[in-house]
C-alpha cells in the first residue's frame, strides 16, 4: 500500500477491500451479489412460467416487452447502477467521506428522474415502439398491457437498483441480496394469484404478472431505503445541497455504461423484429424463450461484476493500480468459466429448458437451434460483460463502447444479411454467436495490452 492510502482513515470495509486476498475476498463479495441478479432475473421466469399458461399470445407479447424490461434493469442496476457505485467507492476509497453522503441524495435524485421519463415514454408511445419491433394482432396487445402496468411503476424499479448499488457501492453485497431473494418469496404465490385470481382478487391475466412485479420493487425499495437512512451503511442519507458536479460524476459515467446497455438490448430487440418479419409469432416465441437464458448470464455475471466496480474502483482512487488490473483479469478467468459452463449445458440439453415454458413444437425447434448454436459462445459474453464492470470502476469505458459497436454491427448487421440470403434462422443465430466471440475478444486484448 503507498504512503498516502496509509495515512487516510478509512471505514473498516473500504479498508479490507485494499488488503484482502484478492481471489477469496472477490468470491465472498460475488456469492451474495449472485444470488441477488438471479433471485430479480427468477421474477422474470417466474412470470414467463405462469404468463405462458395463458396462451401463445400472451407468452410472445412478453417476449417483445422483456429485452425493453430487461433494459430497464440493465441501465438502472447496470449503467447507472455501475456510475453511483463506481463513484461512492471512489469517494470512500480517497477518504472522501462528505462526498460518498453526498452522492446517495443525488443518486436518489438522479434514479427517480429517469425512471418518470421512461414510464412517460412507453406509457404514452408503447404501441407503436413494439409494432416496430414486430408486435401484431394478439401478442402486440399483450405486451402493450402487460407494457403498461410495469411502467407505471417503473420509478419502484428504478429507485431499488439506486439504493441498492448505493449499498454495493460501499462493499456491502449481502443486504441487497437479502431484500431480493425475500422479494422472489413473495412473487411465487402472489403472481399466480394475481394472474388466475384467488377467492375475492379477480384473475387480471398478463396484467397481473406487471403488477406483480411492480409490487416486488415496491417493497424492495422500501426496505432498501431504510437500512441506508438507518445509518449502517458507510454512504449515509443527508439532507445536503445539491451539486452539479456530483451530477455529472454519475451521469458522465451512466451514460457512457447506458450505451452498453442499450446496443446489448437492440441487438435482442432487432433480432425479434427480423424474426417477427420473416418467420411469425412462433419463432418469436421460441426465439424469446431462447434468449431468456442469455438474458440469465446477465445477472450472474452482475454478481462477479458489482462487486468488481467497487473493488477496482476503490484500489484505483487508492493508487493500487496493479491490484486493480489483478481483480478485473481474476474476475474475467471467474465470469468466462461460469457463463460457458451454462452456454454448454444448454446447448447439450435445449429442451429441457424451452419444455419449462411451452410444448409448441415450432417454438421448441426455433429455440433449439438459438440454444445450440449460440450456447457455446456465451462463455466469451461473460468474459467481456464482466470486464465493462472493471472499466466502470476505472471509470474508462471507451473500450466498452467500441467492443460493443462492433457486436452491434456482426450480431444485427451480419445477422440481417445472412437472414436475407439463406432464409434459414440458424444463420442469424450464427452470426449472433460471433458477435459475443468478437465482444469478449475485444475486451480481453484490451485489458492484457494496458
Amino acid at each position: 500500500m503507498t504512503t498516502a492510502a496509509a495515512q487516510i482513515q478509512r471505514d473498516p470495509r473500504t479498508q479490507r477491500l485494499l488488503d484482502a486476498p484478492i481471489l477469496p475476498l472477490l468470491v465472498r463479495m460475488a456469492l451474495p451479489n449472485a444470488l441477488i441478479m438471479l433471485a430479480q432475473a427468477s421474477t422474470g421466469l417466474i412470470e414467463t412460467f405462469w404468463v405462458s399458461k395463458v396462451g401463445t399470445d400472451a407468452l410472445a407479447g412478453m417476449a417483445l416487452v422483456f429485452p425493453v424490461v430487461m433494459l430497464m434493469t440493465m441501465i438502472s442496476a447496470g449503467a447507472v447502477g455501475g456510475a453511483v457505485s463506481s463513484s461512492i467507492a471512489r469517494a470512500l476509497g480517497s477518504g472522501r467521506r462528505a462526498d460518498a453522503d453526498a452522492l446517495v441524495l443525488h443518486a436518489v435524485v438522479v434514479n427517480v428522474v429517469i425512471g418518470l421519463g421512461f414510464s412517460v415514454l412507453f406509457l404514452i408511445w408503447g404501441r407503436p415502439i413494439y409494432t416496430a419491433l414486430g408486435g401484431r394482432g394478439g401478442e402486440l396487445e399483450a405486451a402493450i398491457l402487460y407494457s403498461n402496468v410495469v411502467f407505471a411503476g417503473n420509478v419502484f424499479t428504478w429507485l431499488m437498483n439506486g439504493l441498492g448499488s448505493v449499498i454495493r457501492g460501499a462493499g456491502n453485497m449481502l443486504v441487497p441480496a437479502l431484500v431480493s431473494v425475500l422479494g422472489v418469496v413473495f412473487l411465487i404465490p402472489v403472481s399466480p394469484m394475481l394472474i388466475f385470481g384467488f377467492g375475492p382478487v379477480p384473475a387480471m391475466g398478463i396484467a397481473g404478472g406487471g403488477l406483480a412485479l411492480v409490487l416486488y420493487y415496491v417493497v424492495g425499495a422500501a426496505i432498501l431505503g431504510l437500512y441506508i437512512v438507518s445509518g449502517r451503511n458507510p454512504a449515509r442519507f443527508r439532507w445536503l445541497p445539491l451539486q452539479g458536479r456530483h451530477f455529472a460524476g454519475i451521469l458522465k459515467i451512466g451514460a457512457f455504461s447506458s450505451v452498453q446497455s442499450v446496443i446489448s438490448n437492440v441487438v435482442i430487440a432487432g433480432s425479434t423484429a427480423i424474426i417477427a418479419a420473416r418467420l411469425g409469432v412462433e419463432a418469436v416465441a421460441g426465439f424469446g424463450t431462447g434468449i431468456r437464458l442469455e438474458y440469465l448470464l446477465i445477472p450472474l455475471v452482475f454478481g462477479i461484476g458489482a462487486p468488481m466496480v467497487a473493488l477496482v474502483g476503490t484500489n484505483a482512487a487508492a493508487g493500487l493500480q496493479a491490484r486493480a488490473r489483478q481483480i478485473a483479469l481474476t474476475g474475467a478467468v471467474l465470469a468466462f468459466a461460469v457463463t460457458e459452463t451454462v452456454g454448454l449445458i444448454a446447448a447439450l440439453f435445449p429442451v429441457a429448458w424451452l419444455t419449462l415454458f411451452s410444448a409448441e413444437p415450432e417454438m421448441i425447434e426455433a429455440g433449439r437451434a438459438y440454444l445450440q448454436i449460440v450456447g457455446p459462445f456465451y462463455g466469451f459474453f461473460g468474459l467481456g460483460l464482466v470486464l465493462y464492470f472493471a472499466a466502470q470502476g476505472q471509470q474508462k469505458l471507451a473500450l466498452p463502447l467500441m467492443a460493443g459497436i462492433v457486436r452491434l454491427v456482426i450480431a444485427l448487421g451480419g445477422g440481417w444479411l445472412a437472414l436475407n440470403w439463406t432464409g434459414d434462422i440458424r444463420a442469424l443465430y450464427l452470426a449472433l454467436g460471433l458477435g459475443l466471440l468478437a465482444y469478449g475478444v475485444i475486451m480481453l486484448a484490451g485489458v492484457v495490452r494496458r
